[in-house]
């Protein structure tokens, strides 16, 4: 009979794609809410296309070989906090490491500040569909540079034996806990006088805590019945292996906070970067914009990519990477 519960077990793993699709639609859902009327006029009636396409970078990860290294920064191949071996500014950074060496540990605090600026120009331009590609897009860097684990090698647990920690901090314990016992209403959105500083800072919390994350999973392993650590819970008719609620509670609980307050941050920061990029880019009036309708071909390109991501699903192709 154990050999029949490794084998079960072995079948059902905690996929990890960046806060998990849950989270990431949570956050640019409540984003949209701390921003001002002059910017709610435009993001408040298409919310649920900024909560929908928040997963889209996760998607493209299947489809695209560059896509990955923006979701994350394995920023301990850098020597030891705070880091400074590793120049803040790209430029700088490629000079001395190269940029394929750079894509091979992660580049996500440099690709915010590059979706950044692409949502800048489009709110410049008035362009309506851009507005809200970018803006769904930037949501989900900014919040994926708020995970520990994004900021560490050891992404997935697998060099300590804790594989599948990656997808419990991320999904499971907001999926368990967002809705009935966390508070996302928060303070205004506010402008980002130095946006590269701040997601710089963002990513130096998460590696911070990164190795918190994985000790106190750790020490929770040892204390937790073996028996009663996972559970088989059903998903849309399909049975997959889970994290307990019981032990995702006292992880949770032995982390003081850290996944709601990093999911807050991520709200507050995602809602400051839209309102950086629409105060930058000359507050320009969102009532009438250009290009509002999404093209035949945008529409194409939405399709490809649900069809690529699916196909990954069912060709059973995990994403262990951060």
């Amino acid at each position: 009979m154990k050999y029949l519960i490794a084998l079960l077990l072995s079948l059902f793993s905690i996929h990890a794609f960046g806060w998990g699709f849950f989270a990431h639609k949570k956050i640019n859902q409540y984003a949209v809410f701390l921003l001002p009327p002059e910017m709610m006029i435009l993001f408040k009636p298409q919310i649920d296309f900024i909560t929908e396409h928040a997963i889209d970078p996760d998607k493209r990860r299947y489809a695209v070989p560059d896509e990955g290294p923006r979701h994350y920064i394995d920023i301990d191949h850098y020597g030891v906090y705070p880091y400074d071996s590793l120049p803040r500014k790209w430029n700088d950074a490629v000079a001395k490491y190269s940029e394929d060496s750079l894509k091979q540990y992660g580049i996500v605090p440099w690709w915010v500040q590059t979706m950044l600026y692409k949502l800048t120009d489009a709110f410049k331009e008035k362009n309506q569909t851009k507005i809200l590609r970018y803006a769904a897009e930037l949501g989900h860097y900014i919040a994926d540079a708020h995970v520990p684990l994004h900021a560490s090698s050891n992404h997935n647990g697998q060099f300590t034996d804790q594989k599948g920690i990656h997808g419990f901090w991320e999904s499971r314990i907001p999926e368990l806990l967002a809705d009935t016992q966390w508070d996302f209403f928060i303070g205004k959105a506010e402008h980002i006088k130095n946006p590269g500083a701040f997601i710089w800072s963002r990513v130096l919390e998460s590696a911070a805590a990164a190795d918190s994350v994985l000790k106190l999973e750790k020490e929770l392993s040892l204390q937790f019945p073996s028996d009663q650590k996972y559970a088989f819970e059903d998903r849309n008719g399909i049975t997959i292996r889970q994290y307990a609620s019981a032990y995702s509670k006292k992880f949770d609980e032995m982390l003081s906070g850290m996944v709601e307050r990093r999911m807050r941050q991520s709200i507050f920061a995602v809602a400051s970067f839209w309102y950086t990029a629409w105060m930058n880019a000359g507050q320009p009036s969102l009532t009438h914009l250009s290009n509002q309708e999404f093209s035949a071909e945008e529409l194409k390109e939405f399709e490809n990519l649900n069809n690529a991501w699916k196909a990954g699903k069912q060709a059973g192709r995990e994403h262990e990477m951060p």
